[in-house]
């Protein structure tokens, strides 16, 4: 038994020094390296990656306040334990809940409400701590099941949100969707159902020292992988139209302010106009072949504004993310055609690049949605023999 009992301690203090230095690596690694080791070719958020740290530094004070349980007293273990909980609603709880506002990049979300959210829990410890009455604790309990349950639904929601602006602006996805928002979420949701029903077991506390190293690891990946959208695309990217980028946002300003009402922003004459412009300055140039092409760049090069832009593509029952990624697959198909013809060797993932497809799985996903086949099956229906005279056509 004792021998049992020697290698559980062992392996707890094994998981929460892992957890431990986890957190302060990530936190030194956000804190000192200027560069990105995860994604070099992407720039994160400066915003986000400023709350992270200050989040990864909460954890490892933290764990470090916690540490001394292990060799205190019953009774100063309570206090230590109700201390660290105040601690957690004040600092860890309201952090988690700022980092991922802060992953969200449609709109600058106000960070106070987290520190709200948490007020009742913090008075209720307050005041077990004064009356040991564990009738706070337990309203306590209760409240942060709620709190989570509506915590989950917002994300979700704003996530959604989120998803549906990125397809409205930008052509290329990658380094940009923040689903795994949800993965994190849930990550947190477990941890608070195993903080309000932990019975302080060991399973219990070796659950929530590997929780909180894959929380650490996931949120450090999260950072250094999304990209900052306000970040400009180079200059080359578009075709600049001084006046037009002046109209614009005179244009954009008044329908900010309310002066243009949305019901009467497209009239059939702007809708052929803007139609026409887009087969000029985007089909027939190719512009859809620039990574990195952005709506507003777009709406600049065409000589219009976003909103009219996008309300162009809503009436045509799409968004822009599917307008540039048909027109890029339409490329693809017609460089096909073109190497095939002309027997010249080539491989699928090089016509996807000369589509103007900065990743493979964005293109084999966007030419399944508008083929309605996969890349593989399409080669085979366009190549009735089936053989291909060329290495490299099948998908990755």
């Amino acid at each position: 038994m004792f021998g049992q009992i020697s290698l559980d301690i062992i392996l707890f203090f094994m998981l929460y020094g892992m957890g431990t230095a986890t957190a302060m690596g990530a936190c030194l690694y956000l804190l000192l390296r200027r560069g990105n080791a995860f994604a070099p070719e992407v720039t994160p958020p400066t915003r986000l990656r400023r709350w992270t740290t200050v989040f990864f530094a909460v954890l490892t004070v933290g764990h470090f306040w916690y540490l001394p349980a292990a060799v205190l007293t019953d009774e100063d273990v309570k206090m230590c334990m109700l201390v660290g909980g105040l601690l957690d609603c004040v600092l860890t709880i309201p952090m988690v809940i700022v980092v991922m506002l802060c992953m969200l990049q449609d709109r600058r979300r106000p960070l106070w409400p987290a520190w709200v959210l948490m007020l009742p829990p913090v008075v209720g410890m307050l005041a077990y701590m004064a009356t040991c009455s564990s009738d706070y604790l337990s309203l306590t309990h209760i409240y942060f099941l709620l709190m989570s349950i509506g915590l989950f639904v917002y994300m979700a929601r704003a996530v959604r949100q989120y998803g549906r602006w990125l397809r409205d602006n930008y052509a290329d996805l990658e380094h940009k969707e923040v689903w795994q928002t949800f993965v994190v979420l849930a990550v947190i949701v477990l941890v608070f159902g195993y903080y309000v029903s932990g019975d302080g077991s060991m399973t219990y506390e070796y659950i929530v020292q590997v929780l909180c190293i894959v929380l650490i690891c996931h949120l450090l990946w999260r950072v250094e992988t999304l990209s900052d959208l306000g970040i400009p695309v180079a200059s080359d990217a578009v075709v600049c139209v001084e006046d037009a980028a002046a109209e614009t946002a005179a244009t954009e300003d008044a329908v900010g302010d309310g002066e243009i009402p949305s019901s009467e922003a497209l009239s059939d004459a702007t809708f052929e106009q803007i139609g026409s412009m887009l087969k000029q300055c985007c089909e027939d140039t190719r512009l859809y072949l620039h990574h990195g092409l952005t709506l507003a760049q777009l709406a600049q090069a065409v000589g219009t504004n976003r909103f009219y832009l996008s309300q162009y593509f809503s009436s045509l029952d799409m968004n822009y993310n599917a307008y540039i990624n048909n027109l890029r697959i339409n490329h693809f198909v017609s460089l096909y055609h073109e190497a095939v013809d002309s027997k010249r060797s080539f491989t699928v993932q090089q016509l996807a690049l000369e589509s103007g497809f900065h990743c493979y799985t964005t293109f084999s996903d966007a030419f399944k949605r508008k083929m309605g086949l996969s890349v593989r099956s399409w080669i085979k229906a366009a190549r009735p023999e089936g053989k291909a005279q060329h290495e490299g056509l099948g998908e990755p």
